[in-house]
């Protein structure tokens, strides 16, 4: 598989975002996502655009029908979907509020992942820095806040569910150190 350039991601999280038009359950927030999928359509060039139309389709994330009015309608095949949820969640992170009052627990996320999924491990790292997690070692980090959930959601993206394990403890024996990096007076 390719990496995906800038065009095959619009055109890819576009249809999803058709999907999602479909989906929406406010006229706002259908506008809302209106205006976003408009503002990046015009942003893309046509003869870009057809080469990547054809890229996509031959590696089979998505498929051309041939309408009875002569007109063609993408759509996104399984695989397709599955990229535009990664595209998706790669492009914006993971996003979750911490909460105002620290709930006395730890969250650890450990993992041990093969070489052959680093980019994975690459993407697991990268969420963990953004959401502020410490690094304890280099597969072990740590957080004060409740981010169990998103975390097991990308996990799970992913299909690695085998590689990493969340935990929830009480105590940890250098936990003075790790009150004053979450804790520090800003």
């Amino acid at each position: 598989m390719y990496k995906f350039g800038p065009i095959q991601k619009k055109i890819i999280l576009t249809i999803a975002g058709g999907v999602a038009l479909g989906l929406s359950s406010s006229p706002k927030q259908y506008f809302k996502t209106f205006r976003r999928l408009s503002w990046e359509w015009k942003k893309i060039n046509q003869a870009n655009f057809n080469r990547s139309i054809r890229r996509l389709s031959d590696e089979k994330l998505i498929e051309e029908k041939l309408l009875p009015d002569g007109s063609y309608k993408l759509f996104l095949t399984k695989e397709g979907k599955n990229k535009a949820r990664k595209l998706s969640l790669l492009g914006e992170f993971i996003k979750f509020k911490k909460p105002k009052y620290w709930d006395k627990k730890w969250r650890i996320v450990i993992f041990d992942i093969p070489e052959k999924y680093k980019g994975f491990r690459n993407i697991l790292r990268e969420h963990l820095y953004f959401l502020g997690f410490f690094k304890l070692q280099n597969s072990v980090f740590v957080s004060p806040y409740p981010y169990e959930k998103p975390i097991l959601e990308l996990v799970a993206l992913y299909e690695a569910e085998s590689y990493v394990r969340v935990i929830t403890a009480e105590k940890i024996d250098n936990e003075s150190s790790l009150k004053k990096h979450f804790f520090r007076a800003k």
